[in-house]
């Protein structure tokens, strides 16, 4: 019943969010599916971390095919993006943490400029109604 209530509340949040924060839940879903595959690597459980990471996989691509590419910042970070889902590719098949945590390092990043990019825009918006 808890679980339910939890289940609903998660997708009334995704179907009331705005683009912005999509994205924001998004790169904190592709860090918490990384994590999750960090640990079942730990755990040697290597189907988990098959599913973990092809999750973080399919962000990575949502992100990709989202780019205006009449923004002149959306080429470099297809390229980013780009070498991130290698990157989950290699460590899939290596089995390799270093490569996991490198990715989880670059999503935190964006992330975090993500996040601020909203506050920015969120001040702006304030200021500009005052």
């Amino acid at each position: 019943m808890i679980q339910n209530g939890a289940n609903a509340y998660k997708n009334n949040a995704v179907l009331t969010a705005s683009p912005q924060e999509l994205s924001l839940m998004l790169y904190n879903g592709a860090i918490k599916f990384a994590n999750q595959g960090l640990k079942e690597l730990d755990n040697k459980n290597y189907a988990a971390v098959n599913k973990n990471l092809g999750r973080v996989q399919d962000i990575i691509s949502e992100f990709r095919m989202s780019l205006n590419k009449d923004v002149g910042l959306s080429n470099e970070l297809d390229k980013l993006y780009d070498y991130m889902n290698y990157r989950v590719v290699e460590a899939n098949i290596k089995k390799d943490k270093a490569m996991i945590e490198e990715v989880i390092g670059m999503l935190r990043e964006l992330r975090d400029t993500w996040k601020e990019a909203m506050n920015i825009a969120k001040k702006g918006n304030q200021a500009s109604s005052e």
